[in-house]
């Protein structure tokens, strides 16, 4: 977990970086209503929860900086019994006081009145361009000419992750590893994709995962070629490969895990030649990863591995600079070598710095690794014994002082490994 101390020193920090004469104001997520009188599961804001740990809606955290000092209020709901009687406990104001480090604590129905004082004197207002401004709050807007964007001094801070910070990120690939090595063992005789899927939700709320970092790819045979295909609703067919894409969130930190696993226990012969050179690419990969290297070399390099990888198994012909420069490799891989990760699965932080230029690898950074390549079943200009396969191989990786470390280097994913586990449950 998280200490109180630290969220201050996030606070504390994140002040430096704001202009004298100024008011910064982070909100809290709204509840989503999904029909009628129901809502979607609440998931905080990132950036609001970066800053509070506090995990309730109808909240806001202020930070209001003159030259002379600089006082942080955090803004909660008041104590209501019948809103919890049918909802839950809230903290309320007087335990939010004993439990923040922030000067002061004032419930949400006085955000108003508190907030036409604190914009006396103050110039520039900060806010999350990118959030919903709830319409009781939209006086904040009115009484600033100058708005500045809050999100990319938050995204900064959030680039490098904190010891507490990793072991929540190691904990969530931890029961995302289970779940994965489950699925390899699950017996996918005459079963649809949903099942699987089940198998592996099941396995994040059994070990205290109680939500998936995003919604969960398992896409049998030519489905994987659909990048984004969250049906999951084909049958799982003998002599296929099951693409799953899935991790879960543990404590609102992220993982994302991709592994390719054959139906039948047994890659066939095209099967794994493509994945051994997927894999072959995302090893070298992995182990360029170091401080001051930047994720375009990794990108640049991806592609040329993999390029050079597709030209040996006669998916591609031709010389691969050539092919790279007319962009013919794109058709099979399209997507970028991988993202940072966090508080989001696609974290919420810069690729790019103030000037434009792209910031390095640096020690406590976390990102994917994730190449791929995806042939349609109806694709005629490649060798009929790989159509209709789609592969990726996705890790997260930590970086270290000098080097990297493979957070999720346990999860099984040679041939080899895959393999074993898949026949375990009927070797049993």
């Amino acid at each position: 977990m998280i200490k109180e101390s630290e969220y201050k020193k996030r606070r504390d920090a994140l002040t430096k970086k704001l202009s004298n004469n100024s008011l910064t104001v982070v909100f809290s997520a709204e509840n989503k209503t999904r029909s009628n009188d129901t809502n979607y599961p609440y998931r905080q804001n990132s950036n609001f929860y970066y800053l509070t740990g506090f995990k309730e809606d109808n909240s806001a955290l202020v930070i209001a900086k003159s030259k002379k000092e600089t006082k942080t209020i955090l803004f909660v709901q008041h104590k209501d019994e019948v809103y919890e009687l049918w909802n839950g406990k809230r903290l309320g104001k007087l335990e939010a006081r004993k439990r923040f480090l922030v000067d002061a604590v004032i419930v949400s129905k006085d955000f108003k009145k508190s907030i036409k004082k604190l914009c006396k004197e103050k110039k520039y207002l900060y806010y999350d361009f990118q959030q919903k401004i709830p319409k009781a709050k939209k006086l904040l807007i009115d009484n600033f000419k100058t708005h500045r964007d809050i999100s990319p001094l938050i995204g900064e801070m959030r680039l490098v992750k904190s010891k507490s910070e990793i072991s929540l990120i190691k904990k969530a690939i931890e029961i995302t590893k289970i779940a994965h090595h489950e699925a390899m063992a699950f017996d996918k005789r005459n079963k649809n994709e949903y099942e699987l899927l089940a198998s592996i939700e099941h396995n994040f709320k059994k070990h205290g995962a109680y939500s998936d970092a995003y919604t969960s790819i398992v896409a049998c045979g030519d489905s994987a070629n659909t990048l984004h295909y969250i049906s999951n609703d084909k049958p799982l067919v003998n002599g296929e490969l099951i693409l799953i894409d899935a991790g879960c969130e543990y404590e609102y930190y992220a993982s994302d895990i991709t592994r390719t696993i054959p139906v039948n226990t047994k890659f066939s012969e095209p099967q794994r030649e493509l994945y051994n050179m997927i894999l072959d690419t995302q090893l070298k990969i992995i182990n360029m990863i170091k401080p001051g290297v930047f994720r375009s070399d990794l990108q640049k390099e991806a592609e040329i591995l993999l390029t050079k990888g597709m030209i040996r198994l006669g998916i591609l012909k031709g010389k691969y600079k050539k092919l790279i420069k007319k962009q013919e490799h794109k058709k099979y891989y399209p997507h970028g070598i991988g993202h940072w990760m966090g508080l989001d699965v696609h974290d919420e932080a810069p690729y790019l710095d103030a000037n434009k230029k792209e910031i390095a690898l640096k020690k406590g950074m976390v990102l994917t690794i994730e190449p791929g390549i995806y042939i349609s079943k109806d694709d005629k200009n490649v060798l009929k014994k790989f159509r209709g396969i789609g592969i990726r191989i996705e890790d997260d990786i930590l970086v270290t002082k000098t080097s990297y470390n493979n957070l999720s280097g346990g999860i099984a994913k040679t041939v080899k490994e895959i393999e074993t586990r898949s026949q375990h449950k009927k070797m049993a």
